[in-house]
């Protein structure tokens, strides 16, 4: 996969959400793979974050459909997740994750970045490091 495209299977991304995360990334290879919600293929969520513990979490405003993202279900428990909101107020978004990949294609760091409905401003609302392999499992996990 290259900067450009978004995980074979998950929803489009907008140009403005999809550019801002590969600039959160600085130097780093990322692939961005825009959230979709499996039932009815909606894509505005309301998103819940934990940055502490680094897990997201989804839920259709459409169908109520949920979904964790990444490998955030392994934390879950464990985490404090508030939901996430712009500072304009709204907590409707576009969503999508940026995976941070090493020389060799693993994932390094997941970043959820999040696009308000409301206004449009988009950013980072969770980010974490991962530290172990294999790693395929998590770019299919958004």
């Amino acid at each position: 996969m290259d900067d450009e495209s978004v995980d074979a299977g998950a929803a489009v991304v907008s140009e403005e959400l999809a550019g801002f995360l590969r600039e959160a990334a600085e130097y780093r290879p990322v692939t961005v793979a825009g959230c979709g919600c499996e039932d009815c293929g909606g894509r505005v969520f309301t998103v819940w974050v934990d940055d502490v513990e680094g897990c997201a979490a989804r839920e259709c405003v459409g169908c109520g459909g949920r979904a964790f993202l990444a490998d955030s279900a392994e934390v879950w428990q464990e985490a404090e997740p508030e939901v996430a909101e712009c500072p304009c107020g709204g907590d409707e978004f576009e969503a999508a994750v940026g995976f941070s990949l090493t020389a060799d294609g693993s994932v390094r760091w997941v970043t959820v970045g999040l696009r308000c409905g409301r206004d449009g401003a988009v950013g980072v609302y969770a980010d974490w490091k991962i530290d172990y392999a294999p790693t395929d499992h998590l770019l299919r996990e958004v």
